[in-house]
């Protein structure tokens, strides 16, 4: 019963404008199983296999959220069920990710992936680069698929001044977009270790595995 009193104690202490997705990713399907009777219902996985199997044999009412860096020959294979892709940081992904919509007869809500951290490993677009294919000619073509807002990951670092400057820098440039495109509704900041700096910077969806699920990895 650990993962229903892990998400509880989670939950009590969330602003209601904050979505909890929990990140399921290496988990076992009674782990998450146990997270869906205790009312979650928003999971994310970072691999696209993964999540395929576990939507599958799943309840159907679960939303899966796609939140890993996503190679573009995978997306035809969640393109039937994903609810939203996070770390979309290029407008070929964005391409593939309408035409596999679109064989559905679906719109995709995606987030476009800024890059703010400053690890080199870090994916993401810097802020002109996002500009640059919201405002882009191309973009205007994709009727499939839907930009709802933005996804950041901070620096993996004790340093909270540092993290609370990303997190900030990521927030006053959604705002910015905001008064432009009154669609753009979703900022996903923040994980287990520093979701509480992302709240305080505006983040309206935090992603937490490990403070639900426990440290540890399981094998499927």
């Amino acid at each position: 019963m650990f993962v229903k009193q892990n998400l509880d104690a989670l939950k009590n202490t969330l602003p209601n404008e904050v979505e909890l997705v929990a990140v399921s990713k290496t988990k076992p399907i009674v782990d998450i199983q146990e997270a869906y009777d205790a009312g979650q219902r928003v999971f994310g996985e970072n691999k696209v296999q993964e999540m395929v199997n576990k939507y599958e044999v799943l309840p159907k009412d679960m939303q899966w959220h796609m939140i890993g860096h996503l190679q573009r020959n995978k997306v035809k294979y969640m393109a039937h069920f994903v609810q939203l892709i996070h770390g979309v940081d290029s407008l070929k992904t964005l391409k593939e990710i309408d035409k596999q919509a679109k064989k559905h007869n679906r719109i995709i809500n995606c987030l476009l992936q800024a890059r703010i951290a400053k690890e080199e490993t870090k994916f993401g677009l810097p802020f002109n680069e996002i500009e640059k294919i919201i405002n882009s000619e191309e973009f205007t073509q994709l009727k499939n698929i839907k930009i709802i807002g933005l996804m950041g990951m901070a620096s993996f670092t004790d340093d909270t001044n540092q993290v609370n400057n990303e997190f900030n820098n990521l927030n006053n440039f959604f705002k910015k977009l905001k008064t432009q495109n009154s669609e753009l509704k979703t900022l996903s900041m923040g994980m287990s270790g520093d979701y509480k700096i992302a709240i305080e910077n505006g983040s309206n969806m935090i992603r937490v595995g490990s403070a639900i699920f426990g440290a540890r990895n399981y094998i499927t």
